[in-house]
């Protein structure tokens, strides 16, 4: 016999996540349907990952009013009543406003696909492509220079497939003009490195 699912009164709101002092085991966490999920300790590679590039987003965003945000809560359309995600970096053109506790009109977001945690990451993709700020998804994977970008199309849809950005490819993200060789996302990780070896 299935167990029955948990009565919505016993699920938690946004309101209720944001003022909750967590589960006492230091973890971060994220709100999925009702339910805090915790977010496991990245790699160091994954981290070295985030670093690079919200450094490499930052330096383009300089005096444009845009900036780069590092695990930002953002709301989704669909049951914003019940859900808080936290991608690994994100973009938004909004001003900051210090009485919220969800990023305002994020337009770019990422997901740092680490392999015990990849199927949750593209599960919040679905969730980032209801709302209506965000114009591009990146997923960067972190045992291999590889990425994916999912761009809203003109009319407003979501495209079938994800564009594959390969290791000798460049990076552009056309919301916000940015365009690097995805390698230098790698700066600092032992792929670079190898990469840097393997050329001497």
């Amino acid at each position: 016999m299935s167990a029955l699912p948990k009565p919505l009164l016993s699920r938690m709101t946004v309101a209720e996540f944001i003022d909750w002092p967590g589960d006492g085991s230091g973890s971060r966490h994220q709100l999925i349907d009702g339910e805090p999920q915790a977010m496991a300790p990245a790699s160091t590679t994954h981290g070295t990952i985030q670093a690079a590039l919200t450094r490499l987003l930052g330096n383009h965003l300089v005096g444009t009013g845009c900036r780069v945000v590092i695990e930002p809560g953002v709301i989704p359309r669909v049951r914003a009543e019940a859900n808080v995600r936290v991608p690994d970096i994100a973009v938004t053109c909004a001003p900051d406003d210090p009485a919220s506790h969800a990023l305002i009109e994020p337009v770019i977001l990422v997901e740092i696909l680490s392999p015990s945690c990849e199927a949750e990451n593209r599960a919040n993709v679905w969730a980032y492509t209801t709302i209506p700020t965000v114009r591009e998804i990146l997923l960067v994977r972190s045992t291999q220079i590889a990425a994916e970008l999912i761009r809203r199309e003109p009319n407003g849809g979501w495209p079938a497939n994800s564009l594959p950005i390969g290791e000798q490819d460049r990076l552009a993200l056309d919301s916000i003009g940015f365009d690097c060789p995805l390698a230098a996302v790698y700066e600092g990780t032992r792929f670079v490195r190898a990469e840097a070896r393997a050329s001497l």
